[in-house]
């Protein structure tokens, strides 16, 4: 009896399933077009204007820095300027523009070459910097106009797919609350034991860094994705300096406390894309770069030095400075070298081992 009423029950929900299924098919494919366009409107809106207008504001600043060295030194190297300048407008020219959008910018383009020669005065830099407020004050009319016709788009199609969809959701509800209810309350509480175990599974469970499993995952994968991004990349490796003999001054309560200081300042320093920190073990924390040259990373290495210090975490034991400090050893990755992660690793190692023995509270690349 009780079978049959199963076998009862189980095909009114494929049949409910199938008629839902099919209705929310139908109603996709009738709104799925129009939805695609409103999407396109909008990535134009704020990837096509937006972003381009921070980089051109970028542009300006350097240009106008430029103009200020000039003025007050007489050693100003233009060249600097001109890297950042190119940089920052080759982003801004790469970027999505309409064919009139396009029109302009090639003509700003002309006056921009120009003006990156050696011999270009401080007027033409001048004229750069009016160049470019023209063009920023022209990207931000195009998203205002893009946005105007974005907006009379969608309303018109909100009206229009309101009533369509509040049927579909009201039938759906009428027919799956009390059948479904239970499931899917099963089912976001399995979705969260699996979010959170992955989460658990890479991530180091005292500093919430990544931890050594997800480090060589990523790390193995460093190589092949330099090589096909065509980026250099780095791979950096600190150790706090004399930190047993801080565990044994101050105990080991203390000394976490210390790995969670330490752990923070990179956590929130390495925090853009293509940034990876990890706890490699012990006092050990290992940080992967993506796409970043040699001079950043040779910056970014200085002001952690001057961060952890910063801390003023006391460490009479160090033969340092009478507080924490941090050791650091770095190697640069690009596509034309042949290093196995092996190597590159052993290499990163000897110079942490270096930076300790030429006296600590340093890096070496």
């Amino acid at each position: 009896m009780y079978n049959n009423m199963f076998k009862t029950l189980s095909s009114k929900l494929i049949l409910l399933s199938v008629t839902l299924i099919l209705t929310m098919v139908t109603t996709i494919f009738m709104f799925n077009s129009q939805i695609n366009t409103i999407k396109l409107q909008i990535d134009n809106l704020f990837f096509g204007n937006f972003v381009p207008v921070l980089k051109l504001q970028k542009v300006h600043n350097s240009y106008q820095n430029l103009i200020i060295c000039l003025k007050t030194s007489n050693n100003c190297n233009k060249k600097i300027y001109f890297k950042e300048i190119k940089k920052n407008w080759k982003f801004y020219n790469k970027s999505y523009k309409t064919i009139k959008e396009k029109r302009v910018v090639v003509n700003v383009n002309k006056h921009l070459i120009v003006s990156l020669s050696s011999k270009s005065s401080i007027i033409t830099y001048k004229k750069m910097i009016n160049h470019i407020n023209f063009l920023i004050d022209y990207e931000i009319k195009g998203a205002y106009i893009q946005r105007k016709e974005f907006l009379l788009n969608y309303y018109d199609m909100k009206s229009y797919l309101i009533y369509s969809v509040i049927g579909l959701i009201l039938t759906a509800i009428f027919i799956f609350y009390f059948l479904m209810l239970s499931i899917l309350q099963k089912d976001k509480y399995l979705n969260y034991l699996n979010k959170k175990y992955k989460k658990d599974s890479i991530t180091d469970s005292m500093t919430q860094l990544n931890n050594r499993k997800y480090f060589d995952m990523i790390f193995d994968k460093m190589p092949d994705v330099s090589k096909e991004k065509n980026w250099e990349s780095a791979f950096m490796m600190f150790d706090i300096d004399h930190f047993k003999q801080y565990n044994d001054t101050y105990g080991h309560d203390k000394g976490d406390d210390t790995l969670k200081a330490v752990a923070n300042v990179l956590k929130t320093y390495f925090n853009k894309e293509y940034e990876y920190v990890f706890r490699l073990g012990g006092e050990e924390f290992g940080v992967i770069l993506f796409d970043i040259d040699k001079d950043i990373v040779e910056s970014c290495l200085k002001d952690i030095n001057e961060k952890i210090v910063q801390l003023q975490i006391e460490h009479k034991s160090s033969s340092v400075l009478g507080v924490i400090s941090i050791s650091i050893g770095a190697v640069m990755y690009s596509k034309d070298n042949d290093l196995s992660t092996n190597k590159m690793y052993k290499l990163a190692d000897e110079k942490l081992y270096k930076s300790k023995t030429n006296g600590r509270n340093q890096y070496t690349i």
